[in-house]
């Protein structure tokens, strides 16, 4: 199965995610076939936190990928901010 979910990169005490798209078998920071945005929890003055592809994002829902509990919740935030 097709998932989409951060990978962890970053360095100590100072994450920042990739959104990838990924097989549900390959591990958490390993093999991705696709990185569709990041996110950057610890992002501050004009840097941006969230950046996700949606046209990619929708791309590949329509092709069955399923979305990671937190990849959902940031892609429902990032659409948020774009209606606003």
């Amino acid at each position: 199965m097709v998932v989409i979910r951060l990978a962890r990169s970053g360095a100590k005490k100072r994450p920042f995610y990739n959104m990838v798209v990924a097989d549900s078998r390959n591990r958490r920071d390993g093999r991705f076939v696709e990185r569709i945005g990041y996110y950057n929890p610890v992002a501050s003055g004009n840097e941006q936190g969230l950046v996700i592809n949606v046209e990619r994002l929708a791309y590949w829902q329509g092709m069955g990928a399923q979305l990671s509990p937190t990849a959902a919740r940031l892609a429902k935030q990032a659409a948020e901010k774009k209606a606003a």
